[in-house]
Order: structure tokens, then C-alpha cells, then sequence
């Protein structure tokens, strides 16, 4: 089952109609400037990234258990977390980069870390839950794929044939199959139902982001959906990290 929603993500990456991406998409609502920041809130919004990006890889490279129970059971884990932090860390650069002047090259550096910070959940999933060897193999060749995305978006529009589905695949297809592998595999760590919280902050970032403009009118600018997507993005890297602070080692699968 795993095997077939890969190859159906990796079909739909490359043989549905080419997709572009909409010039309308970086009009965002609020572009307030203050202290020679132009939109000011879109920009600064990303230090939450950097925030939960820095405490997790602190906790990934030096957490430990004071009652003796192990952080990972094993170095594949920890690394693809570290991969997770590491990306949500640079996220913070690239969309900050980004949003300064919103442009499709500059969107390549806001997604470009997004993609890897998916294939690293996809890795570390696959290392936890089908095995660590799987998961060490995978790690580089997945985090190569997300970046690889990005790069044939740009490519392809720099051609005149414009596709971001390989992208869209690997955005959606990454939690599907981390949810499969949630649904198929053992758990090797307790608090598994953590996911649940961290799919609906991610959800609700992405209602916030299309509701851009309505967010801003509503709180009479004071905040646009754009900007509350981030601060909810960051939030459900903060969840991942809260998820693995609590968490146990178990014998058998988590119920």
C-alpha cells in the first residue's frame, strides 16, 4: 500500500496537466511597512520558524531523559529530526527573503527548505515505523527529491513550461505518506495521537493563507491569514517538537 501511494504521487507529480503558478499569488493583503521593513508582519512572522527550528535541533543534538530513557532509540531518528528542525530553521530565511519582495524566484527560497523540512517527516516516519536501515537509505535520496522539486519548478518556468505539480506532490503526498506509515506500521514511541494535532494546525495554516485578505478586513489590519499561516505553520513544528519531548519508548505498538 505504501509502495502504490508513492508511485500514484509520483504519477500525479509528472503526468497531470502542467500547473503554473498564479501571479496573483503574491499580492498579499497586508503590506504595512515600519522601520524600512516592507510588509512588515509577513516578514518578521518567520522568527517563529527560526524559533522552534533552533530548540529543535538544541533538543535533537543534546536531549536526553532524566529517568534514563533513551531521546532515540536509535541515530537514524535523530538525525532525519534533525533535518526537520534544521529546515523549519532556514524556512525562517528563505520566506523572510521571500516576503521582502514577493516574487516567483524568491518563492524558490521559501519553498526550497519547506520541501526538504517534508522529506525529512517523510524520512524520519520511515525510520521510526518501517525500520532504521529504511530510514537511513532514504534520508539523503528524499531530501534530494524535495529540493529537487523546487529546482525543476523554476527550471520548467525559466523554459516557458511552467509546472509546480512535482512541488504539490511532494507538499500533500509527503503527509499521506506519513499518515499510511502512522495507519500500517508499529509505533516504536508513544504519543502517536500528537500527529492529530499537528495535521490540524497545518490545516488550519492553510485555511488562514487562502483566507488572506478576509483575515485582514475582519481584524481591521491589524493581522492578515498570510501572517497567522506562519505563526500556525511554526506552531505545528513547535507540536513535533512537544511530541518528541514527551514521548516513550515502547515494546510494542502504541495503542
Amino acid at each position: 500500500m505504501l509502495s502504490l501511494a508513492a508511485a500514484a504521487l509520483v504519477a500525479a507529480g509528472l503526468l497531470l496537466p502542467p500547473h503554473a503558478q498564479p501571479e496573483a499569488y503574491h499580492d498579499f493583503a497586508d503590506k504595512q511597512a515600519l522601520l524600512g521593513i516592507p510588509n512588515l508582519l509577513d516578514v518578521v512572522s518567520n522568527l517563529a520558524f527560526l524559533l522552534v527550528g533552533v530548540m529543535g535541533l538544541d533538543f535533537v543534538l543534546r536531549g536526553s531523559r532524566a529517568s534514563g530513557c533513551p531521546t532515540f532509540l536509535d541515530p537514524a531518528h535523530r538525525w532525519a529530526w534533525g533535518v526537520v528542525f534544521a529546515a523549519a530553521a532556514f524556512t525562517c530565511l528563505g520566506s523572510a527573503y521571500y516576503h521582502w519582495a514577493p516574487d516567483s524566484p524568491r518563492l524558490a527560497w521559501d519553498r526550497l527548505p519547506m520541501a526538504i523540512g517534508f522529506m525529512g517527516l517523510v524520512a524520519a516516519t520511515v525510520s521510526e515505523r518501517v525500520g532504521p536501515d529504511a530510514g537511513r537509505w532514504l534520508l539523503v535520496p528524499l531530501v534530494a527529491l524535495g529540493a529537487a522539486t523546487v529546482w525543476y519548478w523554476r527550471w520548467s518556468a525559466a523554459r516557458g513550461i511552467e509546472n509546480l505539480n512535482p512541488y504539490g506532490a511532494v507538499q500533500f503526498g509527503s503527509g499521506l505518506l506519513v499518515a499510511l506509515m502512522i495507519a500500517l506500521f508499529p509505533a516504536r514511541y508513544t504519543r502517536s495521537g500528537d500527529y492529530v494535532g499537528v495535521i490540524g494546525l497545518y490545516a488550519l495554516a492553510k485555511v488562514a493563507e487562502h483566507l488572506d485578505g478576509q483575515i485582514f478586513a475582519l481584524t481591521g489590519g491589524l493581522v492578515s491569514g498570510h501572517t497567522l499561516k506562519h505563526l500556525l505553520a511554526a506552531g505545528g513544528v513547535g507540536w513535533l517538537l512537544r511530541m518528541l519531548k514527551k514521548r516513550r519508548p515502547v515494546e510494542g505498538p502504541d495503542t
